[in-house]
């Protein structure tokens, strides 16, 4: 992880005094897609490769990640993709079946812990974890939606099923995030943080289940709680 120390004067209610705080580092990424410049992100300067597969594949740039044929980056943390543009999708809708274990999402939420994060409480994270409780994929920027994306652009890269998956992120959750994990078809997402109201109208629409506020003994489920099972009553 990229940090980097820099001298501070603390100053509290009683003193002040000097010292040094390590910070996460972040960079301007350019992103440029069949030779045209598409996003310009800044991003902490590692996993750069998953970033932009997560980023085409969930930003519906791509249809799907054998849609691109070709990523390269340069010393200036430019990045070039060349792709088949994607169709457009009005109608997101995830067709998922598959049910995930209330204990099970309870006992994943350690995947998010960081030691980047509570050395400068400055990065997100995110995680793919399997029906089954095995973390596949995970990441951590300084950015909750390149977290987000790096994760998933490293499990397509690893030929994951997305609809025997859920994400785990720190972040909160307005529609634009939700719409990320619809368009790879992935039927669940589990945050520490709050979901907003875009969120939780884009999670209904498309069929995902959305909860917030998750932790140790609680969680709350904002839609399509029924893709839920385990030890609890409604």
């Amino acid at each position: 992880m990229y940090l980097k120390e820099y001298k501070i004067t603390h100053i509290n209610t009683v003193k002040s005094y000097k010292s040094t705080l390590n910070i996460a580092m972040d960079e301007t990424i350019l992103l440029y897609v069949n030779n045209k410049q598409i996003a310009t992100m800044a991003s902490t300067p590692e996993q750069l490769e998953q970033l932009v597969v997560g980023h085409l594949v969930c930003e519906g740039v791509v249809n799907t990640f054998c849609d691109i044929k070709d990523i390269k980056i340069d010393n200036s943390n430019r990045i070039f993709a060349r792709i088949t543009p994607a169709l457009q999708h009005n109608d997101i809708k995830v067709k998922s079946d598959t049910h995930f274990n209330y204990e099970l999402i309870i006992s994943s939420l350690h995947y998010l812990e960081s030691k980047v994060y509570h050395q400068t409480r400055g990065t997100h994270a995110a995680c793919i974890i399997s029906s089954n409780g095995r973390c596949i994929a995970n990441a951590v920027d300084i950015g909750r939606h390149n977290a987000v994306d790096k994760a998933i652009g490293q499990a397509l890269m690893d030929g994951f099923n997305p609809n025997e998956h859920f994400i785990l992120s720190s972040g909160r959750q307005p529609a634009d995030m939700v719409l990320k994990a619809a368009r790879v078809g992935i039927p669940l997402i589990v945050t520490k943080a709050a979901p907003l109201s875009s969120g939780i109208v884009s999670a209904y629409e498309t069929g995902i289940c959305l909860i917030g506020f998750a932790q140790k003994n609680s969680m709350s489920v904002f839609s399509h709680e029924w893709r839920l099972n385990g030890s609890f009553q409604v």
